[in-house]
């Protein structure tokens, strides 16, 4: 589903209210709410709105369960880090205990902390499917999403959930998760607001397939839902 909104505040406004109903529908029906979050600029825009007066009690945070679905290379305090944007940001001013978030060990090389994170996710989901209930997606103008870049050997992974891998396009080592693990979702959104996103948002959504050149295209639930939270921007190519 499109969801489009006529300037980045509403979309922000919108993809928060969805957020809620998402989590508390989740809580609700299995008791708690499993959220794979996104980093980047345009996700901590959504973040101070969450824990904003108007948003922060509307969800039973206590019952919330995060993980990162792609992360840099560097270490946790690192400038560069999502887990430091996403724990300044969300988990702190929200109080979120530590053992309800999940970083990935980047002390770890980048195959052995994709290999520890996968097994934290499994252990999580307790030998049932790795299903989240929400995962939140961003849109490089590349077409990449999570660390899912054009032309890297992960776009054509199977069996792994989570991948480390050295992406030259960016110079730097990532851990991200794999099609296969967002697949599994029972919600997909993608936050995605800029004309500068706009050509790769039209590209991904009624272009030829072609994941090599646009990854994101690998973004097809199954049994869940995909849902494209778009300011008039960056859909303005969107038919």
């Amino acid at each position: 589903m499109i969801r489009r909104f006529p300037t980045p505040d509403l979309l922000m406004a919108g993809l928060a209210d969805f957020i809620v109903e998402t989590a508390n529908n989740a809580i609700a029906t299995r008791g708690r709410f499993d959220f794979a979050v996104s980093g980047g600029s345009s996700p901590k825009r959504l973040y101070d709105l969450l824990t904003s007066d108007g948003y922060k009690n509307k969800i039973d945070w206590s019952k919330a369960y995060f993980f990162l679905g792609d992360e840099r290379n560097v270490g946790l305090e690192h400038p560069d880090s999502n887990f430091r944007m996403v724990k300044q940001s969300l988990f702190e001013p929200l109080g979120i205990a530590a053992d309800h978030v999940f970083p990935v060990d980047t002390i770890l090389t980048p195959a052995e902390a994709a290999e520890k994170y996968e097994q934290l996710i499994r252990q999580h989901f307790n030998g049932g499917p790795c299903q989240f209930d929400l995962v939140l997606l961003g849109l490089g103008s590349n077409s990449h999403t999570a660390s899912l870049f054009p032309h890297t050997e992960v776009l054509h992974e199977q069996t792994k959930l989570v991948s480390g891998l050295f992406i030259p396009e960016v110079n730097m080592f990532r851990i991200t998760f794999t099609a296969p693990l967002i697949n599994q979702a029972r919600h997909i959104a993608f936050l995605i607001y800029g004309a500068s996103k706009a050509e790769a948002v039209a590209e991904v959504i009624q272009g030829e397939r072609n994941i090599e050149s646009h990854p994101a295209q690998l973004v097809q639930p199954v049994g869940g839902t995909l849902e494209w939270f778009l300011d008039d921007a960056a859909a303005k190519f969107v038919s």
